[in-house]
């Protein structure tokens, strides 16, 4: 087809969810095209490639667009905020830096005001997106072990990644507390699947993996999203979308990669860029319609923004643990402080990730700043005896949506096409300080029990902003949400949204296979309501 032919459906973001819906929606017929405004990633551009890949996860390949600063990255103002963002802009978008941790959310998740009190209760509940989260787990490939009694039963479709020394010696600490421990639930496949290679255990995961492994959606969705006939279009950046005065979606405006002003128009818009980006192309999308933003009537577009805070605590031990082998975040995890327990004093929980350490050039730098690792005779000793020695764990806390915490408009900060950049305005709640204050604590006491000699601690990481959650909430009351229970907006009824903006509340897990379920989730109720779709 040429590009000027009719749309029927465009999406905008080739990351988590929008490769999920698109894949999903291809069944249709109906021509479907994807604006993606970076490229496709080239694996053996990696990190893991290259001999100084250790260097480069603090420049080209660094989660922090404002450091890496290529050109299909927009630059976000974080100087009103303790913790960064991480963005990634490309085919597979987030996917090709994470980590590869995948746990749902838990039931409870769903109704934190009925139960808690705090935050809000979805429109639908773990049972509704069960069979989404299956689907998506069949697609990915993940690795785990069946019977996690911190979970209703859910099949894995691959062997856990091995524990490892690190997750054997973590796992005797958290045996010896007598608290909840399980294997990962990880996107990495530890044997062959999906036409791709299993883990080799490079270890630099969120630098991308060569290896192919991990689960990124420019490696599982998007190829079978392509073969179905979906149309990617790459270094496509999305400035606005454009509306009638019918309140209907006609389609977006963006810059090609001449940086030339473009138009395409579609019967359907469906956005998939993250909380910030996508709350940034609702906000640049003003018109005498909305002048506030687009389908901002609420004004909760760019509200509620959740991140999840993390607490790193670091062990140092002394037997040699071969900690920079191995999926750096997925070994095993503890949910033994999920659920509310109001005698901590904090509200809703955290999960206990492991993490395994790190090559030999950042373990040093790692060491020269906390003061482990010596600069002068006895460098090579007091090396010697970090390298290597390393098991972690972050706590993943939830983070309740406040009104306060926001994504705007920078009044003077722009992109290399003139739009407007993001702003980030994000403060700790008290909630949150205690709940960092008390994971760091019960963190230490495992690593202690496991025989860790030297706690290192960093809280709230300030690095961490990987979770861009909550700034177009869903809900069934338009005052109160953005869009309806199925992803569709309140105010334009042919503009749906499917990722981690709709989010209600945070839960304490890595979202996204939460994100994806959720995307397939709402092309299953398009697909279902093709009939009658905008009334």
């Amino acid at each position: 087809m040429n590009r000027g032919d009719p749309i029927d459906v465009l999406i905008v973001g080739a990351g988590a969810s929008g490769a999920a819906v698109a894949w999903s929606l291809a069944e249709t017929g109906m021509r479907i095209v994807c604006l993606e405004q970076g490229g496709w990633p080239n694996p053996s551009d990696y990190p893991s490639t290259q001999r100084d890949g250790e260097l480069a996860q603090f420049g080209r390949y660094s989660y922090n667009p404002n450091i890496r600063g290529l050109p299909e990255d927009y630059p976000i103002n974080v100087s009103d905020s303790p913790i960064s963002v991480a963005n990634f802009n490309g085919v597979g978008g987030g996917t090709v830096l994470y980590a590869g941790h995948f746990p749902r959310f838990h039931p409870s998740d769903f109704r934190t005001k009925t139960l808690d009190g705090v935050g809000e209760d979805w429109p639908l509940d773990y049972r509704r997106l069960a069979p989404f989260y299956a689907e998506n787990d069949q697609m990915v490939g993940v690795a785990g072990l069946d019977g996690d009694p911190a979970y209703p039963p859910k099949a894995v479709q691959l062997p856990p990644v091995p524990l490892g020394l690190v997750g054997e010696k973590l796992a005797a600490g958290f045996n010896q507390l007598g608290w909840h421990w399980w294997p990962s639930d990880s996107a990495i496949a530890t044997r062959p699947y999906g036409g791709r290679d299993q883990c080799v255990n490079l270890g630099p995961c969120m630098s991308g993996c060569a290896q192919g492994a991990k689960s990124s959606t420019d490696l599982t969705y998007w190829p079978a999203a392509e073969r179905a006939g979906v149309e990617l279009w790459t270094h496509c950046r999305v400035r606005e979308v454009l509306v009638n005065e019918d309140d209907m979606a006609t389609g977006v405006i963006y810059f090609d990669q001449d940086g030339n002003e473009q138009r395409a128009s579609a019967e359907i818009v469906i956005l998939a860029c993250n909380g910030v980006g996508t709350s940034r192309l609702l906000l640049n999308s003003k018109s005498n319609r909305f002048p506030e933003g687009l389908v901002n009537r609420s004004g909760l577009v760019g509200k509620n923004l959740m991140h999840h805070p993390y607490g790193y605590v670091q062990g140092v031990f002394d037997d040699p643990l071969d900690s920079d082998k191995g999926p750096v975040g997925c070994a095993v995890w503890s949910q033994e402080f999920y659920e509310t327990d109001a005698r901590r004093g904090f509200m809703r929980g955290y999960t206990l990730q492991s993490s395994r350490g790190f090559g030999p050039v950042v373990t040093a730098m790692g060491g020269l700043q906390n003061g482990r690792v010596s600069w002068g005779s006895d460098h090579h000793e007091t090396f010697g005896a970090y390298f290597n020695h390393i098991a972690a764990f972050s706590a993943i806390c939830e983070d309740l949506p406040e009104l306060h915490n926001t994504v705007t408009l920078d009044p003077e900060l722009v992109d290399s096409d003139g739009i407007p950049a993001p702003k980030i305005n994000y403060t700790l709640s008290e909630n949150s300080q205690n709940m960092l204050r008390h994971g760091v604590e019960r963190a230490s006491e495992v690593l202690r029990a496991a025989g860790a000699h030297d706690i290192v601690v960093q809280s709230p990481l300030a690095n961490a902003g990987w979770h861009l959650l909550g700034t177009a909430r869903m809900g069934v009351e338009a005052e109160s949400s953005v869009v309806n229970e199925w992803g569709r907006a309140h105010d334009v009824k042919n503009l749906f949204i499917v990722d981690g903006s709709i989010f209600v509340t945070s839960a304490a897990v890595n979202p996204t296979p939460t994100i994806q379920a959720l995307a397939l989730y709402i092309a299953d109720q398009i697909k279902g309501r093709l009939a009658n779709l905008f009334d």
